[in-house]
């Protein structure tokens, strides 16, 4: 009969808990997507790698609220299961509030698990194969970004500038600025113009004009009556260079191995700079991919506290009140503990300890407490 119980209990807290994390991850997800048509507004990017690139983006963002909104749905339930006078079911047939405790440590455990694979593997992933959809992109919506009377430098090491376009998308007065990795510049300028711009090509068709060839100091310049200006060799100034959240876990612990030993001038990992300028930021990632997920049992465990008080306590609606918002001072703790975590060594040892420590204080806490 207790298996039952707690079997009914569990799977309702548990979908309850998916169905309020893919709404609310939903939400943050669409309002971050608009954040993301800066992608084709000023980067020039297409649809079709907005929608990819935004959607490999959710596993990060449910991965951040999953602590906050287990706590809320677990803290919910019990509520939920006191007001209606469920949890009177469990006490009537033997089930002890320490049992009822353990029970919901042991499912914070299972999602403490999926939480780590969510943080340590399948956001960075989706968020390192959003950003290979970047690097390898095309400049897709070059044509709509081109406007009258304005400098156009979305395009890294070009600018473009034309005078007047008319309703057949020709062009008049074009003025190209080509800066190459040698630091020489080029400097194209056309009476007219048109785009020609297909899957397998991308190109400027430029009519009677100049170029202008600068390098130290010294210009060669020569005619053209008709001349083709690659653009398929040009990248958008998006960042396509892996972020630290981007990298998996192998290249990140190598880096501190590696620093450790006071050979990080040897880390050969190509997509990957291991600086001592981000040595921080990188132990500040990987604490957040597998230690932020131990605080989970703590907050399922400090939800557990409410069933030591009864909806007839006198005190009962202040008493949730003060438990609800001290557990969500735990969550804020967790999250700029780990700015304050690296500081030395004690900080290192104190901010890590202490989810443990308190952890131990309120179950012995609970396992003498009566319920009121």
């Amino acid at each position: 009969m207790k298996k039952l119980i707690f079997t009914h209990f569990l799977i309702d807290t548990t979908k309850s808990f998916f169905l309020v994390s893919l709404a609310l991850s939903l939400i943050v997800w669409v309002i971050q997507s608009v954040n993301y048509l800066d992608l084709i507004m000023e980067d020039g990017h297409g649809f079709n790698l907005y929608f990819s690139y935004t959607i490999l983006n959710f596993p990060k963002i449910f991965s951040r609220l999953l602590p906050f909104l287990f706590f809320v749905t677990l803290f919910y339930k019990i509520l939920e299961y006191e007001e209606r006078n469920e949890l009177i079911i469990f006490w009537s047939n033997g089930i002890s509030k320490i049992e009822f405790i353990n029970i919901l440590i042991v499912f914070s455990v299972l999602i403490c698990f999926l939480q780590i694979l969510l943080g340590s593997y399948i956001s960075p992933l989706g968020q390192n194969k959003a950003r290979s959809l970047l690097k390898n992109s095309s400049i897709d919506f070059l044509p709509f970004l081109i406007k009258e009377g304005k400098f156009i430098d979305t395009i890294k090491g070009l600018t473009i500038f034309i005078d007047y376009k008319d309703k057949d998308q020709k062009y008049t007065n074009i003025f190209l600025t080509e800066e190459k990795i040698n630091g020489t510049k080029r400097i194209i300028y056309a009476e007219s113009g048109y785009l020609v711009i297909s899957a397998d090509d991308k190109k400027f068709k430029l009519i009677n004009g100049k170029i202008i060839d600068q390098n130290e100091g010294k210009s060669i310049e020569f005619g053209f009556d008709e001349i083709n200006f690659d653009l398929s060799k040009y990248q958008s100034k998006t960042i396509t260079f892996p972020k630290i959240q981007e990298t998996n876990n192998f290249k990140l612990l190598k880096c501190i191995m590696y620093n450790y030993k006071n050979k990080i001038e040897d880390y050969n990992e190509s997509d990957f700079n291991c600086e001592l300028s981000t040595m921080v930021v990188v132990q500040q990632e990987l604490l957040r991919r597998f230690h932020l997920p131990i605080y989970l049992p703590l907050l399922s465990l400090l939800c557990g506290i409410l069933i030591t008080r009864s909806k007839e306590y006198i005190y009962y609606n202040r008493f949730k009140y003060c438990l609800f918002a001290f557990i969500f001072s735990i969550i804020v703790f967790s999250e700029i503990s780990l700015r304050y975590s690296l500081i030395n060594s004690f900080s290192f040892l104190f901010f890590t300890t202490f989810p443990i420590i308190i952890f131990i204080i309120f179950y012995i806490i609970c396992s003498h407490e009566k319920r009121v």
